[in-house]
């Protein structure tokens, strides 16, 4: 059965490409020699080094399998050929808050391009999901973990 596409930007799939690349050529260098430094130490039953490392390098190789899977689940998406005028990947959209009657604007992004300090969410997340398909001037009702969360959306922009 084969798995979900992963949507993304080409932005980031380089990123996330490059992310691996440094894990694998980098980070799982410098673990393994860690490794072989502990080992050198004598008893391993003993040695906190030796564990702590392999314990380092289970969690990267996790980290790895991962990525990798996403990477190889990608499916890159043309920014060119969606439409305009309703929430898409890549979307910038503003929206105000209905209960607290505040405004903010979130950019719609794909893995590798996520940032909540700048409000890039991920297309996967509650709230994108929400607004994906909807069009300006639509109030959208949210279920997130902290209960419904209901937008109105003023504005849709790009770049």
């Amino acid at each position: 059965m084969p798995q979900d596409r992963i949507p993304m930007s080409r932005e980031g799939y380089e990123k996330l490409k490059a992310e691996l690349a440094l894990m694998r050529d980098v980070q799982m260098i410098e673990i393994t020699k860690r490794v072989a430094t502990a080992r050198e130490m004598g008893d391993l039953s003993e040695n906190a080094e030796y564990h702590a490392a392999r314990e380092d390098q289970g969690m990267l190789q996790a980290r790895v399998n991962a990525l990798s899977d996403k990477l190889s689940r990608a499916e890159i998406v043309d920014m060119s050929r969606l439409p305009r005028d309703s929430v898409v990947l890549g979307a910038k959209v503003r929206v105000k808050h209905i209960e607290f009657d505040d405004e903010e604007t979130f950019q719609i992004v794909g893995p590798g391009e996520d940032n909540p300090d700048e409000n890039k969410i991920l297309s996967t997340s509650p709230i994108a999901q929400g607004l994906l398909g909807k069009k300006q001037g639509e109030t959208v009702e949210i279920e997130a973990p902290r209960g419904t969360m209901r937008f109105k959306i003023l504005e849709i922009s790009f770049g």
